[in-house]
């Protein structure tokens, strides 16, 4: 008998993968990818620690899919940096500006792509900026946005909850926290949408970014009690194309995320049985989804500065190396790591001097908005089985399509907020300051007549 152990089989690429036998990389795009991704992890830990993959056509990067591995890149700033200037492959013209991945990736003069002293600078602004945040108006402004929300399908017993719900509060809250007026606000919600959804996108970043630079001009005239007037205010003495570009990150990075957290929680919570058995498991359910089902898979895009080895690969200066947090949060070892490093010891929300500035914030909106949400509607309960649901296909972000549910009809309440005496009644005049000025030689803007944001002001003044 041969003493020596019989090695384990190598996986091959799931059924369907254009890397099947080929030793092509392993795309992470395509909804065979988006349909199950865990299949597709398994296969990449066979490479070690870091994975060769493809993005899109022709976008190649590494991907780190180890914990230990992803620490320590994302802690390394100094064989590492996150300059999206450096990306060999974009500037030498291997990928070109069209590729759809492109506007998640290439360079702009915000925090996430800064290093050094530029990214301490305009870091602190963001994070000092964020934890002013008053938790309490915070969850007042999350339960009139999701009792606007729900009132808009209450009487009809049946939602998506990811295109109802899910995808349309956080742009609400974002709205809110950074004091958008109604004109404004409604330039935002279209831009942020046709970014992430892919439709006109070009024209959709256009249309943000012209409209936080009217929110800038508009502060720089009216502050206010918001993040926007903090982070004007803030001694980084941020100038007003560094104001437009952290707070299209913020609003932009932020909203995304969350909608895709608050649709995954949603998930967890109406397709596994022990929390609706046992109640009252919303963090929990939340904190779960974190670990198994994050809302960014794979990101935290970084470039070597110089050829090297990592995590068992060779890597060329300028090369695009990504983490993969489903795949390190859910990898060999990481039940002990999360009994030992606490339920919170993920990397949903990345790790490092890069890390997420606004988890906090986003916990409390994702558990204010499910608690009214079932506040609300008790009964709410999936409308269709389970492996009928669909993910949208891309490499960044784990999403559902839709989320279909049934619940009893219910005539809509109008929240405490809404009465008139209220404090939170005279928060949408506020929100109405008057226009920031404007070049003589500027287009007119116009509001989106019946735009959302609009449209949630007058049902709070009714």
């Amino acid at each position: 008998m041969d003493p020596r152990p019989t090695p384990a089989p190598v996986p091959v690429p799931p059924p369907g993968c254009p890397a099947h036998g080929s030793g092509a990389r392993v795309p992470l795009y395509g909804p065979e990818f988006a349909a199950d991704p865990e299949a597709y992890y398994a296969y990449l830990r066979h490479y070690g620690p870091a994975a060769p993959v493809e993005l899109a056509p022709g976008v190649e990067a590494t991907l780190v899919t180890d914990y230990t591995a992803a620490l320590q890149l994302l802690n390394d700033s100094v064989s590492f940096r996150k300059d999206a200037r450096r990306w060999r492959a974009f500037n030498e013209g291997e990928v070109g500006p069209d590729s759809p991945v492109v506007p998640l990736l290439a360079y702009r003069p915000n925090c996430m792509f800064a290093d050094g002293a530029d990214h301490v600078r305009l870091r602190q602004a963001v994070t000092d900026s964020m934890a002013r945040v008053d938790v309490r108006r915070l969850s007042r402004s999350t339960e009139q946005i999701s009792g606007y929300l729900i009132s808009q399908f209450a009487a009809r017993g049946s939602a998506d909850l990811v295109g109802d719900y899910a995808k349309q509060l956080p742009l609400f809250v974002f709205n809110e926290l950074f004091g958008c007026p109604a004109g404004i606000g409604d330039r935002v919600l279209f831009g942020i949408s046709g970014m992430f959804d892919g439709v006109n996108a070009e024209k959709a970043t256009e249309v943000l970014f012209g409209a936080v630079g009217e929110l800038v001009a508009l502060k720089r005239a009216q502050p206010g009690d918001d993040v926007t007037s903090h982070l004007m205010r803030h001694d980084a003495g941020l100038s007003d194309e560094e104001m437009v570009h952290q707070l299209a990150l913020l609003l932009g990075a932020g909203a995304e995320p969350l909608r895709n957290l608050l649709g995954n929680t949603l998930h967890r919570l109406l397709t596994h049985e022990r929390y609706a058995r046992e109640g009252g498991l919303v963090e929990e359910a939340l904190d779960d989804t974190l670990w198994e089902n994050p809302p960014m898979s794979n990101y935290a895009p970084h470039y070597p500065v110089r050829d090297m080895e990592f995590a068992g690969r060779d890597l060329r200066a300028g090369d695009l190396v990504m983490v993969s947090f489903a795949a390190a949060n859910g990898g060999a070892g990481q039940g002990h790591s999360r009994r030992a490093g606490g339920h919170r010891a993920h990397l949903a929300w990345s790790a490092g001097p890069h890390a997420c500035p606004s988890k906090d914030p986003a916990r409390h909106i994702t558990v204010a908005a499910i608690d009214h949400l079932f506040n609300q509607l008790p009964d709410i309960g999936l409308a269709v089985p389970e492996d009928s649901l669909t993910w949208r296909p891309g490499p960044f972000n784990r999403a559902l399509a839709t989320l279909p549910a049934r619940f009893t009809p219910v005539r809509p309440e109008r929240t405490a907020a809404a009465a008139p005496d209220t404090p939170a009644q005279a928060a949408p005049e506020s929100r109405r300051p008057a226009a920031p000025p404007r070049p003589a030689d500027a287009p007119e803007q116009r509001p989106e007549r019946g735009g959302l944001w609009s449209s949630f002001l007058t049902w709070l003044t009714k």
